[in-house]
C-alpha cells in the first residue's frame, strides 16, 4: 500500500497530515511513504526528516496522486492554482482519501458529489464518533481545543477593548463580556482562555452535562430552556439537531446576552450535520460596533447566518470571523496532534497491509461519504435534500 502525503494548498494552511514520527510508524507496517516535497516546512518538519524516517520526497504532486493508493489529508479537496487542476481531478477510482471532508456543509457539497462520480472513497476525520475506542483517532476534538484557544486569543485581539478588569488612575475599566455558544471541546477550551485572560464569561449548551463542564470553568450558564429529551441523543453522546420551533426558542433565549457582549464564540455542532443558525443578522446589528464573533462550526456551515466562510468581514459594525483553519494558526501543535489522529484511524481500517472497510462498524459507518460511486453519508444526504431518493 501506498501513502500519499501531499502539502496543503488551503491559502494559510500549514499543517501537514503526516509528521515524520508517524511515518516512521507507517513503514514499519510494510507501507511505503510518498510526501510532496515541503509538505511539513511550515509547520517545521523538514524534508531531511522525512527521508530519515523513509519516505520518498516526490516534486510532483500529480505524481504522487497518481500512485498512491491511500491519500492522507488536512483540508478538504481544493483547486490547486500552481496546477490549474482540481486536486479531484489528480485522484482516481477506487482511490482513498482520509481528511475533514465537512460532507453536510452546503460548499462542500458539489466537491461531495464529484468524489461519488470518481469512484473516490472518502472518509471524513469529523465524522469519527465519540465512543472511548474511537478516542485516539478523534481529529475533530483534537482540532476543536486548537480552535478554542487561539479563536479566543483571535478574539481578543481583534476587540478594541482590555479583556481583564484594568484599574487606572481616572478609574475602573469593566472587563470584556464573553459569550460562548457550545460547551464541547472548542468551547471549553475558549472558556478557560477567555477566563485566564480575565473576561466574564457566559456560555449555553442545550447539554446539561456540558453547561456543568462550563459552569466548572466559571462560565455563567445561560439557560436554554429546552428539554433533555428533545436536547440529547438517547444514547446521550451528542446534541440532537433541535427541530424548528425549539431552534427558535434557543435564539430568543440567548438574544439579550448577544447584544451585551463584545465577544461571541460559535461552536455549536452535531457530528456530521449542518451546523444549526443562532445568531440572525437581526441579532448581529444590536451588538456594540467593534464586538467581534468568532464562528469555528464555519466548516460545517456556521452558527451565524452572516458568517463568510474563509473570511473576515465587518457587517452591522461588528467583525465576523469566519477563517476555516484557525488550527493552521497553531502549526507545530495541531499537526503534531492531527498526525497521531490520523495513524491511528488508519491503522484502525488496515489489515495484512490492506484498507478494509467493515461496514457494519460503527466507526468506518460513521466516516464513510462517498463509496461505490455513491455519497452514502447520512449527513449530507440530509442537507443535499437527497434522503429517500
Amino acid at each position: 500500500m501506498i501513502i500519499g502525503i501531499p502539502k496543503e494548498i488551503m491559502p494559510g494552511e500549514r499543517r501537514v497530515s503526516a509528521i515524520p514520527e508517524t511515518v516512521k510508524k507507517m513503514i514499519a507496517q510494510g507501507t511505503t511513504v510518498f510526501v510532496e516535497k515541503g509538505a511539513g516546512e511550515e509547520a517545521f518538519y523538514p524534508d531531511s526528516e522525512y527521508v530519515s524516517a523513509g519516505a520518498k520526497i516526490i516534486d510532483d504532486v500529480q505524481e504522487l496522486y497518481k500512485q498512491a493508493d491511500v491519500i492522507l489529508k488536512v483540508k478538504e479537496p481544493q483547486f490547486n492554482h500552481q496546477k490549474n487542476m482540481h486536486e479531484i481531478d489528480m485522484m482516481s477510482e477506487g482511490q482513498y482519501l482520509i481528511t475533514f471532508l465537512h460532507p453536510a456543509a452546503p460548499v462542500n457539497h458539489h466537491m461531495i458529489r464529484k468524489m461519488a462520480e470518481k469512484g473516490i472513497i472518502g472518509l471524513t476525520l469529523d465524522g469519527v464518533p465519540r465512543i472511548s475506542r474511537a478516542q485516539r483517532m478523534d481529529a475533530l476534538s483534537s482540532m476543536s481545543a486548537c480552535a478554542g484557544y487561539k479563536g479566543m486569543i483571535m478574539a481578543s485581539n481583534e476587540i478594541a477593548k482590555f479583556m481583564p478588569m484594568i484599574g487606572s488612575a481616572v478609574g475602573m475599566i469593566k472587563p470584556a463580556t464573553v459569550f460562548v455558544i457550545g460547551a464541547g471541546v472548542a468551547g471549553l477550551r475558549a472558556i478557560a482562555t477567555a477566563k485566564g485572560l480575565g473576561a466574564v464569561v457566559y456560555a449555553t449548551d442545550i447539554r446539561p452535562e456540558a453547561n456543568e463542564q462550563a459552569q466548572s470553568l466559571g462560565a455563567r450558564i445561560v439557560d436554554l430552556g429546552i428539554p433533555e429529551g428533545v436536547a440529547v441523543s438517547e444514547d446521550r453522546k451528542h446534541a440532537n439537531n433541535l427541530p424548528k420551533e425549539w431552534l427558535e426558542k434557543e435564539r430568543e433565549a440567548i438574544k439579550d446576552i448577544v447584544s451585551k457582549s463584545d465577544i461571541v464564540f460559535c461552536s455549536a455542532l452535531v457530528p456530521g450535520r449542518l451546523a444549526p443558525i443562532l445568531i440572525t443578522e437581526e441579532m448581529v446589528k444590536s451588538m456594540q460596533p467593534g464586538s467581534c464573533i468568532v464562528d469555528v462550526s464555519i466548516d460545517q456551515g456556521g452558527n451565524c447566518e452572516l458568517t463568510v466562510p474563509g473570511e473576515k468581514i465587518v457587517k452591522h459594525g461588528v467583525i465576523i470571523e469566519g477563517i476555516k483553519n484557525i488550527p493552521g494558526l497553531l502549526p507545530t501543535s495541531s499537526t503534531w496532534m492531527f498526525a497521531h489522529n490520523i495513524y491511528n484511524l488508519l491503522e484502525y481500517l488496515t489489515v495484512d497491509g490492506k484498507i478494509k472497510l467493515d461496514l457494519n462498524d460503527e466507526i468506518t459507518s460513521s466516516i464513510l461519504v462517498t463509496y461505490e460511486g455513491k455519497v452514502v453519508h447520512t449527513g449530507a444526504l440530509e442537507a443535499m435534500d437527497l434522503i429517500g431518493t
